[in-house]
C-alpha cells in the first residue's frame, strides 16, 4: 500500500508572488484626478441650478403674495385724498380797506366792493375819480375774526389788504378703490366745497350775487372768488402709489 513521504528536508518550497503593481504616468494621473473632478462638479451643478429656481421661484410667490395683502385701505385712502384735498388752492377774495386808489392790484369800482358793502362787511364812499373809502364795519370785524389764515398787510400808503378764504374742498366719500397692481391704487372719491360765513355771501346761487347784473356776476366768479359752493358735490378720482415708509402718495410717471 503507497503511503505518503514527507518532503525532503533539502527540497524547496513554494514561494507566493505578490501581483505586479501597475504605475500610472502621470500624465494619466493627472488626467484621471480631472476625470474625477469634472464628475464631482457634474454632480454640484444641478444642484446649484435646483437652489436658484427655488429662490426666484420662492422670490416671486412672495412678492406676489405679499403685494396682494399691501391693498389701499378705505382709511388711508382717506388720508391721502384729504391731503390732496388740501394741497389744492383755496377759494380767497383780496380786498383792501381805507383810501383805495385804481391800480394793477386794485379796481375800487369792480363789483367785489359793492358786494362786501350789501354783506355788511364794509361801507364804501366815493372819493372822486376812481377812488374808493372802504372801512370795516363793527359786524364785518366780528365775521373775519371768525375766520381763520387771514393774511393782513399794512401797505406804504395807509391802507390795509386782507387776503381772506371763502372756502375749501373737503371729501364727502371715497366711493371706490381698484388696485391697478401691487403698491399702486386708484381710487373714485366724492369731494364737495365747504364755505365759511363770508363764502355763504359769496356763492353764486346766493341772493346777493344774483342782484348784480350778468357782467358783474360774471366779473365777480372770474376774479372775485364767487363760486357755486352750494352746488351737489363733485365726483373725481386718483391714482396713489405706496411709497417705501408705508404712505400712498399721488402716481407721478
Amino acid at each position: 500500500m503507497p503511503t505518503i513521504s514527507e518532503p525532503k528536508g533539502n527540497e524547496p518550497r513554494p514561494q507566493l508572488v505578490s501581483p505586479p503593481v501597475v504605475t500610472l504616468p502621470p500624465e494619466r494621473e493627472l488626467f484621471a484626478a480631472e476625470i474625477e473632478m469634472e464628475k464631482q462638479s457634474s454632480n454640484i451643478f444641478p444642484l446649484l441650478l435646483i437652489f436658484g429656481l427655488i429662490i426666484v421661484v420662492g422670490g416671486t410667490i412672495y412678492y406676489f403674495v405679499k403685494g396682494a395683502r399691501d391693498v389701499l385701505t378705505t382709511q388711508a385712502a382717506t388720508a391721502s385724498v384729504n391731503k390732496i384735498l388740501a394741497s389744492q388752492s383755496a377759494a380767497t377774495l383780496r380786498f383792501t380797506t381805507g383810501t383805495v386808489t385804481s391800480s394793477v392790484n386794485e379796481k375800487p369800482l369792480d363789483p367785489h366792493y359793492k358786494l362786501l358793502a350789501k354783506a355788511g362787511i364794509v361801507t364804501t364812499k366815493p372819493k372822486g375819480g376812481a377812488a374808493l373809502i372802504v372801512e370795516l364795519t363793527g359786524p364785518g370785524q366780528n365775521l373775519l375774526g371768525g375766520i381763520t389764515d387771514i393774511q393782513k398787510s399794512k401797505n406804504a400808503d395807509g391802507t390795509t389788504s386782507y387776503l381772506v378764504p371763502l372756502a375749501a374742498r373737503g371729501l364727502v366719500s371715497i366711493d371706490k378703490i381698484t388696485m391697478i397692481r401691487p403698491h399702486l391704487a386708484q381710487v373714485d372719491y366724492t369731494w364737495k366745497w365747504q364755505p365759511n360765513r363770508l363764502g355763504e355771501e359769496f356763492d353764486a346761487s346766493s341772493s346777493l350775487v344774483k342782484s348784480f347784473s350778468s357782467w358783474d356776476r360774471a366779473t365777480l366768479i372770474k376774479s372775485y372768488g364767487v363760486d357755486f359752493y352750494s352746488a351737489p358735490p363733485t365726483k373725481a378720482s386718483a391714482v396713489l402709489m405706496e411709497a417705501n415708509d408705508g404712505t400712498w402718495k399721488p402716481y407721478t410717471e
